[in-house]
């Protein structure tokens, strides 16, 4: 084995689940969240991401959480005594961008296949059809490929031409392309808000995505040191919780963004909803859990677990759905 498959990063609180390290939880993961090692830096450049190729963060951060690094056969055997006793119940590997950062997921996705029965999610790069296709047949059952922002404008100013290896419509295509290997509802990408987007673009993308049968989830911004963007504010909770409501309306098929209307400049007016509607479905509190595959909760990606919450990692009661309505500054509220 070469170091980069003999290895792996673990979130701090996989590692926790699986035995890996002692210490407490406030919210444990229900899927194991792996990252492929590689000794240095990311080869793409996004502005956001403390991997990336220009970031002076530290190398073991994406997001806020920390990613130690272990044995590969070391985690194996905690997965698999972690999903036989039920707390784990799906893999998601996210993929940096190095040289021979494939033949390194293909290898890991068959070491777990060859020694645990779960589910495994791949969140990566655009890859081309070919290494789709062959990664489905060695097991992997969805995939992500995170568009990350709201617009072509956007994207291009963190992650695209103007700093990185990657394009907005080639993206696209590749997207497209992963829903023919894998299927309607397998295929999902992220799209971070707070980058200067107008909640009418989101709406717009969300839709765009849904009509396309990709799944969209959503993450706050969420500043770290060392990065391009670490002077960039998070966006304010109450943006969030009205975006996290326009996804939701869009997926459960309650609304469409030419039912919803918007100012001049891309602030949401209407829902496209009644009221009626909009209450149960906010006192549901579903709009405001992880959004993501099956059992994906990402305990505090985006937050501190002093909270504000941006996305609940657990069902919501009836208290935090108070929060909520205060957070989306509803009237009476």
């Amino acid at each position: 084995m070469s170091e980069t498959t003999d290895k792996v990063r673990v979130s701090l609180g996989t590692a926790i689940v699986l035995g890996l390290i002692r210490s407490r939880l406030d919210a444990c993961p229900t899927t194991a969240y792996l990252m492929t090692y590689v000794p240095s830096r990311c080869n793409a450049n996004c502005a956001f991401c403390p991997q990336a190729r220009e970031s002076d963060s530290d190398l073991d951060q994406l997001s806020r959480v920390v990613w130690p690094i272990y044995l590969t056969a070391d985690v194996i055997e905690g997965l698999s005594k972690a999903v036989q006793e039920k707390k784990i119940h799906r893999v998601c590997i996210q993929s940096l961008n190095f040289p021979n950062f494939y033949q390194t997921l293909a290898s890991l996705v068959k070491e777990i296949r060859t020694s645990v029965k779960v589910p495994i999610s791949l969140s990566c790069q655009p890859i081309d059809v070919e290494q789709m296709i062959t990664l489905k047949e060695l097991g992997v059952e969805r995939i992500g490929i995170p568009l990350d922002a709201a617009t072509e404008k956007i994207f291009n100013k963190i992650k695209g031409k103007e700093v990185g290896p990657y394009s907005w419509n080639r993206t696209f295509e590749l997207l497209t392309e992963a829903v023919m290997i894998f299927g309607k509802g397998k295929v999902s990408t992220h799209i971070i808000i707070g980058l200067g987007e107008s909640e009418k673009d989101v709406a717009q993308l969300i839709q765009r995505l849904f009509d396309s049968n990709i799944l969209p989830g959503l993450f706050s911004f969420t500043p770290i040191k060392g990065t391009a963007l670490e002077h960039l504010a998070q966006p304010s909770i109450t943006v969030y919780r009205r975006n996290q409501l326009i996804r939701h309306l869009i997926v459960i098929h309650k609304t469409r963004v030419e039912q919803m209307s918007f100012s001049p400049d891309g602030n949401l007016l209407e829902y496209g909803v009644t009221t009626e509607e909009l209450n149960t479905i906010i006192d549901s509190g579903d709009p405001f859990r992880t959004s993501g595959c099956p059992f994906c909760n990402r305990p505090f990606y985006n937050e501190s677990p002093r909270g504000p919450f941006y996305n609940y990692p657990y069902k919501l009661t009836k208290e935090h759905i108070a929060t909520v309505k205060r957070e989306l500054k509803l009237s009476g509220e």
